[in-house]
This record gives C-alpha cells, sequence and structure tokens, in this order.
C-alpha cells in the first residue's frame, strides 16, 4: 500500500495533515536532520575561525561556498542522501557528519580538513542543539502567532458581548449574573499569562563532548578555553548556555516548555467545554455551512464539533506533553537512549496541540450569541437578588440577614412582586431601598460590564 495522508497511521499527518502542513519543514525527521547539518557546518565554521587551531587554517573559498550553499538550499534530496548514509551506518548523526564530508571533499577539501567535522563531538552535542533551534522556531514562528490570533478573536468577542447580561452558573445552579462577554476575557487573560510564560521559556544548549567535561577537546587542544568557547557557540545560536551536563543536556528547560503549553492547553479545554455548555443551553447558536451534515439520523442537528475536536486533540496533546515533561529530565548515570524516540514525538504534541487552536478559532467564528435566551433565563432568576439584599441589610444592621433570606427563597418560588415587598418591609435608609427595587437580575451585573485594568 502507497504512503499518502489516506494511509497514514496518525491523523496529524492524515485526517489533519493539512492543518499541520507548517509544522512539517521544523518538527518532521527532514527538520531534524536540517537542523544537525546546520550545527555541524556552524561548529567546524567556529573552529576553523579559532587561531589556537593550526591544523584547521581556515577553510578554502570553495570549502566555505560549499558550506554556505548547504545550509542556505539544504533541500528533502540532501536529507534522502543523508538516510541513505543512514541505511550503512545505522547512525544518525554519523550519517551527517559523512554527508558533509563528502561536500567538503566534492569542493576539494584536504583530508585533515574533513577531519574536523564533527570534531570532539557526541551526538549529543549535536541533537540537543537541534531539538532546541527545532522547538524554539516552532514556539517562535508558528505556535506564539496561532495562540496570539486565538486570543486576539477571543478578546473581540469579549468586547462585542462586554454588556450581554447572562445568568452565571455555579455548581450547575443558577448564580449571580454575569456578562458573556467578561467570561471571554476571563479565558483571554489566563491564556496570554499562559503565552507569555511559554514565549519566557529559556532554550538550554551544550556542546562539551561524551559526558559533559571538554575531555578529547583538551587531550588534543589544552592550551584552548573550551568552556568560553562552547558558550559563546551555543550563545551565536540563540540559546542558553548550560555549563553543567552529562552527555546530555538534560532537558529540564524541554519540562518546562511542554509544562507551559499544557497548562494552555488547559486552559483551552476548559473554554472549549464552557462554549460546548453554552451552545447546549441555547445562549449561543451555529451558523450552519452549506453542505454540512450535523447528524447522520437527524437532519435539524449541529453539532457543536469543533469543540468537541478541540477538546479530544489538546487532551492527547496534553498527554504526551506530560509523558515528555516526566521523562525526559531522567537519564540513568551519564546517558541512556530513553529520550531519543520520545523526543521524535514532539512534533505529534505539537500537531494536536495546533489543530485544536485551528478548531477553536473555526469554531469561535461560526458563534452567534443569543440575547434573547439569556435574558428569558435571567428574568426567572428572581431569587439571585437574594444576594444583594442580604448583604445591603448587613451593611445597616439587621440581624441573621442571611437567615431570613434563606426562608425566603430556599425551596420555594421567588418572584419579582415577593421579592420587592421583603425589600419594601427592611428598615433601611430610603435610598438603599429605592436601589434595591430599581435592581433585576439582567441589571445585578457588577463590573462584569467593563474592562479590568491588568
Amino acid at each position: 500500500m502507497n504512503y499518502s495522508p489516506l494511509t497514514a497511521l496518525s491523523p496529524v499527518d492524515g485526517r489533519y495533515a493539512e492543518k499541520c502542513a507548517e509544522l512539517r519543514p521544523l518538527l518532521s525527521e527532514y527538520g531534524l536532520i536540517r537542523f544537525r547539518v546546520l550545527i555541524e557546518i556552524r561548529w567546524l565554521k567556529t573552529l576553523a575561525d579559532h587561531p589556537g587551531i593550526a591544523e584547521l587554517d581556515g577553510l578554502s573559498e570553495r570549502g566555505m561556498a560549499a558550506l554556505a550553499e548547504l545550509e542556505a538550499n539544504f533541500n528533502e534530496d540532501d536529507a534522502s542522501e543523508i538516510k541513505n548514509l543512514e541505511s550503512t551506518t545505522n547512525h544518525d548523526v554519523k550519517a551527517v557528519e559523512y554527508f558533509i564530508r563528502q561536500k567538503l571533499e566534492a569542493a576539494g577539501e584536504s583530508p585533515a580538513t574533513r577531519e574536523f567535522v564533527h570534531f570532539a563531538c557526541t551526538s549529543e552535542d549535536i541533537n540537543n542543539l537541534a531539538y532546541a533551534l527545532m522547538l524554539v522556531e516552532t514556539r517562535d514562528s508558528i505556535l506564539l502567532p496561532a495562540m496570539e490570533k486565538l486570543e486576539k478573536k477571543l478578546d473581540q468577542m469579549g468586547d462585542r458581548f462586554l454588556d450581554m447580561a447572562m445568568l452565571s452558573r455555579t455548581h450547575g445552579q443558577p448564580a449571580t449574573p454575569t456578562t458573556m462577554g467578561k467570561e471571554l476575557l476571563n479565558v483571554v487573560h489566563r491564556l496570554e499569562r499562559q503565552r507569555h510564560q511559554l514565549g519566557g521559556v529559556e532554550a538550554l544548549g551544550k556542546i562539551n563532548g561524551a559526558v559533559g567535561n571538554f575531555n578529547a577537546h583538551l587531550s588534543a587542544y589544552p592550551d584552548i578555553d573550551w568552556d568560553t568557547l562552547g558558550r559563546d557557540f551555543v550563545q551565536s545560536l540563540g540559546l542558553t548556555w548550560n555549563p553543567y551536563t552529562t552527555q546530555i543536556e538534560p532537558h529540564d528547560w524541554i519540562a518546562e516548555y511542554c509544562d507551559a503549553l499544557c497548562r494552555y492547553n488547559t486552559v483551552l479545554i476548559d473554554l472549549s467545554r464552557d462554549i460546548w455548555g453554552y451552545i447546549s443551553l441555547g445562549y449561543f447558536s451555529q451558523q450552519s455551512v452549506k453542505g454540512e451534515v450535523g447528524s447522520s439520523t437527524m437532519p435539524h442537528k449541529v453539532n457543536p464539533i469543533d469543540f468537541e475536536n478541540a477538546e479530544g486533540n489538546l487532551g492527547v496533546a496534553t498527554a504526551l506533553l506530560a509523558h515528555f515533561s516526566a521523562k525526559l529530565p531522567i537519564s540513568r548515570w551519564q546517558r541512556d537512549l530513553s529520550d531519543s524516540t520520545v523526543l521524535r514525538n514532539l512534533g505529534v504534541a505539537i500537531g494536536h496541540a495546533l489543530i485544536a487552536i485551528s478548531s477553536l478559532d473555526k469554531g469561535l467564528g461560526k458563534l452567534e450569541a443569543c440575547q434573547e435566551k439569556m435574558t428569558a433565563d435571567l428574568t426567572q432568576s428572581w431569587e439571585l437578588l437574594t444576594e444583594p439584599v442580604q448583604t445591603v441589610m448587613r451593611r445597616y444592621g439587621i440581624e441573621n440577614p442571611y437567615e431570613q433570606l434563606k426562608e425566603l427563597s430556599r425551596g420555594q418560588q421567588i418572584t419579582r412582586d415577593r421579592l420587592q415587598d421583603f425589600v419594601r418591609g427592611l428598615d433601611i435608609p430610603e435610598q438603599a431601598r429605592a436601589a434595591l427595587l430599581a435592581l433585576s437580575p439582567e441589571t445585578y451585573l457588577g463590573m462584569s460590564g467593563s474592562r479590568r485594568r491588568s
């Protein structure tokens, strides 16, 4: 059977392939290979520029041109060539080394010069930096912009519905009124905070040899300050130097990255379920799309599928990210290989998160608020005003206000007339009485109709 999105095992590369297309150059096997090639080239150039490495007295113009061409125009054919080499080496990073050496040989570089490709490196020196660049670029160029776009849509909806009064529900029961806009702005505030935390995760890197001590480096060039050279090299890639590692950079920062994305996802799951509930209550309707079918047997249905799709994908993403966070910082003694397969699934987790964001963006764009339904629920809920009444009673020293309102409302229908008759009988200032009598469930909104300062 030929491979295609129809025969893919993962929905990330199958059903949802189009939604994940922009991740493919970064988080695929091709992307990992491309970043490995980039690191190897940059390290070789760094060594060539160092005055203490006389044996590598600069690269020839042809060699430099070959490396520049490879760095700028690395393509799928190059990646396939490296995979072919790997079929012989049975080692992915060694295949990258041999590939670059072949390119330098074709450019006329000497055997001595070519031996400085991957000089003093362990595979993890290359891999940790490649994964760091992959995750940083994915975050900065894809995830954060997608998050900002979604937050902007929610923020605009919050403004549009800021005066749209609705019944709150705490424990599933009618509660103090709010506005639909304020509830959406709650989510925006939470999402912005989590996005900033994801954006602030510091990506660490190392290039210090087999167990993190520069052993091989110093055996060849004992007079070079390898710690400074390694630090400067890692920082030149836009990463933060980690001076203390074993063979691997310990992945603590990747766990922080995954945890931050998990928290963002959790807020989105909360949003998805709330919107689903509001649709069920009739507070939102969904624009029907010509040709779409809501149910295979019930023609009238327009299901909240975008929010259900988002919730499902967020759950898968979060489960994977939580595993990465718990597993990746753990490595037996100075190195075991159990992180290798796990790291290759980063694209799957981020893919599911991106699919969810796309589904939410689509679903939010189809919503139409139903003020009539919200108002109808409010006008039948005069018991909500027992809260302000008993609070005003407290202010003016009336004994047992809570108990009095409890006696009035528990198990009994509270109507407008019944509540206002109670208020008229209170021994409170006339101005306070008038304010309570002017209240209705639709106007008892506190500050929910105004934007807060952050």
